[in-house]
C-alpha cells in the first residue's frame, strides 16, 4: 500500500489523468499521472473516506493511497472484489475530529482469503460479470434519461401560434401550501406518527417518506389539511430551494402533509390534465422561466403570485393525456424501483453482492 502526493488543482496542468482523492468520482484532472497499471485506490480523507475503487490505467493519487497487488500471490480484481465486500467494514475506520480519515496501515490489517491463483482467476471471472451486467444496464439507464428529456422538451415545445397559452393562475383551481411548526406544532412529538413532507420527500415525480422524514401528530395533520386541502389528483411543487420538484397525488393522502415550502396546485380538470401539469412544469423552457421569477438570498423561492402568472401552452385535453402518457412510460421506464431499470440494476447489485459473499467465503 501506498500513500498519494499532495497537489491542487491550482498548482497543477490540465490534463488527461484523473486525480484520485477523498471522493467517489476523480477530482479533476492534470497532465502527470503517479499509478499505472491495475490499480486500487482507498479515498483517505472526507466525507467518502475509504471509498474502494479500481483502476487500469495511468492516474494520480492524491489524498488517497493505492494497493498494489503481488500478482505472483494474488490478481488485482480478487483484491478489488474483496475490498468490495468489506466497504463498510473499511468505511467503519474512519477517524479525526472535523475530516473524517482512513489510513493505509488499518486497512492493512484486514486478512484476506488466498486460494490458487485459477480459483481466483474463476472467481473473478464470475463476479466481473456482474459487475459488467450492471454497467451497461447503468449506460442504458443513462441513455433513456437523456431520452426522457429529450422527448419531455420536443414534445411540450410549442411556438405561440400553435395552441393557446394560458397562465397556471387560469387553469388551476387553487394554489395552496402547508405550514411549518412555528407556533402552531411541533414535530416528531412521542405521539407523532404521520408524515411530515418536505422537498427533500419528493423524488423522481414521487412522494417518497424515508426513516429521516420528520413525524407530526393528529392535531397537526389537521392543522396542515386545513391549510393545504389535499385531493387526488393535485400536483406537489417545491416552491423553495430546488425549486421545481414535482409529484403527483395518486392516494388519498391519510397519513402525511405538507410543509410550507411546499405548494399544493389543483388543476381545473376541464381545462387541463393532473399528468400534463406535473410534465410541463418539469419541461425545461417553462421550469426555467419559473426559476428566473424567483427571489430571495442563498435560499431562493418563487412567490405564488408569479408562479400563478407563468404561462404554460394548452393544447386539448386529448393531447395533453397523449403526451403525459408517453411521458409517464420513459418515467416508469428510468425512475420506477418497481418495474424499471432502477429495479434491474438493483437486483443485479443484490445478485453480485450474493454470489461476491458466497465466493469469497472461505473456511479459516
Amino acid at each position: 500500500m501506498k500513500r498519494g502526493t499532495t497537489i491542487t488543482k491550482k498548482t497543477s496542468n490540465e490534463g488527461i489523468y484523473p486525480v484520485i482523492s477523498g471522493g467517489q468520482q476523480p477530482a479533476y484532472y492534470i497532465d502527470q499521472f503517479n499509478r499505472d497499471g491495475e490499480t486500487i485506490t482507498v479515498a483517505g480523507s472526507g466525507a467518502y473516506a475509504g471509498f474502494v475503487m479500481y483502476w487500469n490505467e495511468p492516474i494520480f493519487v492524491g489524498d488517497a493511497f493505492s494497493v498494489k497487488a503481488d500478482e505472483k500471490q494474488v490478481l488485482p480484481r480478487f483484491i478489488y472484489h474483496f475490498l468490495l465486500s468489506i466497504q463498510e467494514k473499511i468505511h467503519d475506520l474512519k477517524s479525526g475530529g472535523g475530516v473524517p480519515h482512513v489510513y493505509a496501515k488499518d486497512v492493512a490489517r484486514f486478512v484476506i482469503p488466498l486460494p490458487p491463483l485459477s480459483v481466483q482467476q474463476e472467481i473473478v471471472r464470475i463476479l466481473d460479470k456482474f459487475t459488467q451486467l450492471e454497467a451497461e444496464l447503468e449506460a442504458e439507464l443513462d441513455c433513456r434519461k437523456r431520452q426522457y428529456e429529450y422527448y419531455r422538451n420536443k414534445l411540450l415545445s410549442y411556438e405561440r401560434n400553435e395552441v393557446e397559452w394560458k397562465t397556471l393562475g387560469e387553469v388551476l383551481l387553487s394554489i395552496k401550501t402547508g405550514l411549518n411548526p412555528r407556533q402552531f406544532f411541533t414535530l416528531n412529538t412521542s405521539d407523532a406518527n404521520h408524515y411530515y413532507i418536505t422537498i427533500r420527500e419528493l423524488k423522481d415525480g414521487k412522494i417518497i417518506p424515508s426513516d429521516k422524514t420528520d413525524k407530526i401528530n393528529d392535531e397537526a395533520l389537521k392543522l396542515c389539511q386545513k391549510r393545504s386541502n389535499l385531493e387526488v389528483g393535485d400536483i406537489l411543487f417545491s416552491g423553495t430551494g430546488t425549486i421545481g420538484e414535482t409529484a403527483i397525488i395518486k392516494e388519498k393522502p391519510i397519513n402525511w402533509n405538507i410543509k410550507e415550502g411546499v405548494y399544493s396546485l389543483k388543476p381545473n380538470h376541464s381545462m387541463i390534465t393532473s399528468g400534463y401539469v406535473r410534465h410541463i412544469l418539469s419541461s425545461q423552457k417553462i421550469k426555467d422561466k419559473i426559476i428566473s421569477k424567483s427571489a430571495g438570498g442563498t435560499v431562493k423561492s418563487i412567490p405564488m403570485k408569479e408562479l400563478q402568472q407563468v404561462q404554460i401552452p394548452l393544447p386539448p385535453l386529448e393531447e395533453q393525456q397523449r403526451i403525459a402518457s408517453i411521458l409517464d412510460k420513459f418515467d416508469t421506464l428510468v425512475n420506477s424501483i418497481s418495474e424499471g431499470l432502477p429495479k434491474e440494476i438493483a437486483l443485479r447489485r443484490k445478485q453480485y453482492e450474493y454470489y461476491r459473499e458466497k465466493l469469497l467465503s472461505f473456511p479459516s
